[in-house]
């Protein structure tokens, strides 16, 4: 291959498809990387994705075991999302500390890490409902289902869940939305008032 114009020579073969699919790898993972700062446009790319699967199950009037099976898979990835990397009810147990619970090493900040960190909770997500939107091409996969049991059972099952982990939040006292190291105002009256004594 003529490197300078992309052209296929006489004397040489063309890229063999592994290459190829190497190349093209490569390159998904380059503009994937280059998108990790950029949250509020990666997050509106998955919103329109969502809207437009969304849409599709609507306009078929079908495919309700698929949404049911996506909603789960985002529950799932979402109770991730919301826990610790490491388990503060096990930690007991392997003798490890806790990242979440800074009281116990002193008074030493240890922010909280999440077992699914928010790029690979998007990308999941993304993922998800664009399989899911090709899995509405399907026809095998359109079961008929009563859609209001499945979908009672799943909102069911999120209450369940959500109150587990507030729960766990709560009797462990870690907030997966607080990202900023909190800041300790201290006694700003007694060292203000040091200062000045010391000034005169």
């Amino acid at each position: 291959m003529n490197s300078e114009n992309g052209e296929i020579g006489d004397n040489e073969e063309p890229v063999p498809l592994p290459t190829w699919r190497s190349n093209l790898n490569k390159r998904f993972l380059h503009y994937l990387d280059r998108s990790v700062p950029h949250l509020l446009r990666r997050w509106l790319v998955t919103i329109g994705v969502a809207m437009i699967y969304v849409l599709r199950v609507y306009w078929v009037k079908g495919f309700h075991v698929v949404s049911y099976g996506l909603a789960t898979y985002v529950l799932n990835l979402l109770i991730g999302f919301f826990s610790p990397n490491v388990d503060p009810e096990l930690e007991g147990r392997d003798g490890a500390p806790s990242p979440v619970s800074p009281g116990r090493d002193g008074d030493e900040y240890k922010p909280f890490e999440r077992r699914v960190p928010e790029f690979r909770f998007w990308y999941a997500i993304t993922k998800a409902f664009i399989v899911a939107f090709i899995l509405t091409f399907i026809s095998v996969l359109d079961v008929p289902v009563f859609w209001p049991i499945l979908s009672s059972y799943w909102v069911f099952l999120f209450v369940l869940t959500m109150i587990r982990q507030i729960v766990h939040m709560f009797k462990y006292k870690y907030n997966p939305f607080r990202t900023a190291k909190p800041k300790y105002e201290g006694n700003r009256s007694s060292t203000s008032g040091s200062g000045t004594a010391r000034d005169e």
